[in-house]
């Protein structure tokens, strides 16, 4: 019985340095619209009990009062006896953290003193005639309101704890306006006068919120705009440093999406670190493919590859689980992670190709950009997606076919249909193309080498055309992109190429901007004022010298060469005029039945006698992804050539790589000779001009 006196005076006495005897203590818990609890300290509580709990009373109340309320002493204020019971409520949501115990639990004394932990306030003798307001659901709060400054007026009006779910709300009805309502919503937002204060109720309950309202709040304000470098924001980000082990998968999961949306500065990148310790911790008992898919996003391309490998495991395994939104959702998550599993992109390829049918363009974009991104070619999976835009194109507009082609080309991929489709809507209204749309299309066409039939005249004069009445707004890189993309296709303008010419223009081109892509596009440019018969005009253009590069032709083929024919009857790495190189150069007779030493050639053979053979190893580069259709820089190339008087032989570098010595002094021989002098052995690696 002493040891229970002792224990009872000795926390009465710390109990008292709380709560001062003289005086009455108002306790404002946040965010509950500040309801007044008052009570006095009264000399008879003697005898309270501590059975339950012990000293660790005096611990919890103290870490009760340092987090969840703030004491606001009233010296004005008459010292009022207290009735047998007093009673101080609690709620669990006040303080999650902090409280160990049960909501049931209670403190009772014998005599008077009853500490109640539960979730409903309750004795109104103690409490003011102020009453608490009935917690506002978030999603109610969007029904009932209709605008920003709605969700404002009603807290400001009366507000009540927690209150994330007003900032919740109101990013919930921002995502039903348009961009244009959505604009001036937030201005209204940002000069209402309740929008600080709730700005500053958000910052004082992030710490005892629950984790999930937390990260909710911060998503939303992120959202709505609010600038990352805000006191809120980053109040925010450390309150979630602090708290984040009492993240579970759902939390876990918005925290990974708000961290993808922000820009890096400190405190972002102090998270993003906390989610790879989390991920590599937890990643076995992730249940949610979409939870997965949003770590893997947040990780980022600078992430462990260990965790990477990881996350790409963790994917393989839930394959069967996949759902048509997770196969099509999974490349843009690879691609944030700079992470190109194969195993993983190839199977989710065939869940895309096999339920493409409905897909959101959107997510068809994503797709290829992933793709693009990853340096990920798979055939099938274009094609798919370009045979069914080729079979819906109506309902989609020209700008978003265009961009899908520009992505393709940026692929290497050639669709014939799609383009040739594209092609006729272009030439039936070529009015609905803006400048910029103008240059792209050329740009797409030229680089892929796609002609379609008789139209692709229609086609060129058409676009001609429309951008001719761009020429005086049009700026000189555009109209050098233009140009050099007629000029690829064979086709020559003569209004746009004379505004090109003009010395102010050349001159500017050739001092400002990407100076090194001018003077490639120049060159282009002026070897096809040479060479091409069909172009009206001839003009020299002072372009400045090509660097010396040393160059090194395909070692295989140059043995295979010197096997076939000898030294002395082939030539290495040729530069022809128009800065023009070929890797080999063999010269044979007019029928190809013989090849000629170029020792004392000039003085024994006349130039008409003589055909000059050039021999280009190409890489894959050069070629569009089914590796038949040369691109828009080899044609032009192999043309002018032709120009120039050679026969052209193509040898493809990674198929020479896979062949044995013989069988490439097989192939060079069957090319280099007339079908007529040497019956072909069956051997078909490229096609010959």
């Amino acid at each position: 019985m002493m040891n229970r006196a002792s224990s009872f005076l000795w926390n009465l006495r710390q109990f008292s340095t709380f709560v001062p005897t003289s005086r009455t203590m108002r306790l404002y818990p946040l965010g509950f619209s500040r309801p007044r609890i008052v009570f006095s300290y009264n000399s008879n509580l003697r005898n309270l009990l501590l059975s339950d709990f012990g000293n660790r009373v005096q611990s919890s109340i103290r870490y009760l009062f340092q987090d969840a309320l703030i004491f606001k002493s009233r010296d004005d204020f008459q010292t009022k006896g207290v009735s047998p019971e007093t009673v101080l409520t609690v709620s669990r949501v006040l303080c999650p953290r902090r409280l160990s115990f049960d909501s049931k639990h209670s403190l009772f004394s014998d005599e008077g003193l009853k500490i109640n932990f539960h979730h409903e306030a309750s004795n109104e003798d103690v409490l003011t005639k102020e009453t608490k307001p009935t917690p506002v659901n978030y999603r109610k709060l969007s029904r009932e309101c209709s605008s920003l400054s709605d969700v404002l007026d009603k807290f400001s009006e009366a507000s009540t704890f927690p209150s994330s779910n007003y900032i919740s709300a109101m990013w919930t009805i921002a995502k039903r306006m348009s961009d244009d309502q959505k604009r001036i919503e937030k201005q209204l937002m940002f000069n209402h006068p309740a929008f600080s204060q709730l700005c500053e109720q958000v910052m004082r309950d992030a710490k005892i919120m629950h984790c999930d309202h937390l990260l909710f709040s911060l998503h939303a304000v992120v959202k709505l705009g609010i600038p990352q470098n805000s006191l809120l924001v980053q109040t925010l980000l450390r309150v979630v440093q602090e708290r984040i082990n009492e993240c579970d998968e759902k939390c876990l999961s918005v925290l990974s999406t708000v961290l993808e949306a922000m820009e890096p500065c400190k405190n972002v990148d102090v998270l993003r670190a906390g989610v790879w310790i989390l991920a590599d911790q937890q990643v076995w008992k992730i249940e949610r493919v979409f939870t997965l898919q949003a770590v893997m996003k947040c990780v980022g391309k600078d992430a462990p590859i260990a965790l990477k490998r990881k996350l790409e495991m963790k994917a393989l395994r839930e394959l069967d689980r996949f759902s048509d939104l997770n196969s099509q959702h999974m490349f843009e998550a690879l691609a944030a992670m700079n992470h190109r599993s194969i195993t993983l992109l190839n199977e989710c390829s065939k869940m895309v190709i096999g339920n493409i049918h409905g897909c959101p363009f959107k997510v068809l974009i994503n797709i290829l950009q992933s793709c693009r991104d990853l340096r990920y070619r798979n055939l099938d999976l274009f094609k798919g997606i370009a045979d069914y835009v080729a079979t819906t194109i109506d309902i989609w507009k020209l700008k978003q076919v265009l961009f899908l082609l520009i992505l393709l080309e940026d692929l290497g991929f050639r669709h014939t249909d799609l383009m040739d489709l594209f092609m006729k809507k272009v030439i039936d209204d070529p009015a609905s193309l803006n400048m910029k749309s103008i240059i792209s299309i050329l740009h797409v066409y030229s680089s892929l080498n796609h002609f379609y039939k008789c139209q692709t005249q229609e086609f060129q004069e058409a676009m001609a055309r429309s951008l001719t009445g761009y020429l005086h707004h049009i700026s000189s890189e555009n109209l050098l992109k233009a140009v050099s993309s007629f000029c690829l296709m064979n086709h020559f303008p003569l209004a746009l190429i004379n505004q090109l010419l003009q010395k102010d223009i050349i001159n500017e081109l050739l001092t400002s901007g990407d100076i090194e892509r001018n003077v490639h596009k120049l060159r282009i440019l002026a070897a096809c004022l040479k060479l091409d018969t069909s172009c009206p005009k001839a003009v020299d253009l002072a372009l400045p010298p090509l660097p010396s590069t040393p160059l090194s032709p395909n070692g295989k083929v140059a043995d295979a060469l010197s096997s076939l024919l000898g030294e002395g009857y082939f030539l290495r790495n040729v530069q022809l005029p128009h800065n023009y190189h070929i890797d080999f150069e063999v010269r044979m007779d007019i029928n190809r039945s013989q090849v000629l030493p170029f020792s004392h050639m000039d003085a024994v053979t006349s130039a008409a006698d003589i055909q000059r053979v050039a021999v280009l190893c190409v890489p894959r580069s050069t070629y569009c992804l089914d590796l038949t259709h040369p691109r828009g820089f080899l044609a032009m190339k192999m043309r002018h050539l032709k120009v120039m008087g050679f026969h052209v032989i193509l040898v493809h570098n990674w198929e020479i790589e896979r062949l044995q010595m013989k069988d490439v002094v097989t192939f060079l021989k069957t090319e280099l000779y007339s079908a007529e002098a040497f019956p072909t052995a069956g051997v078909n690696l490229q096609s010959t001009c």
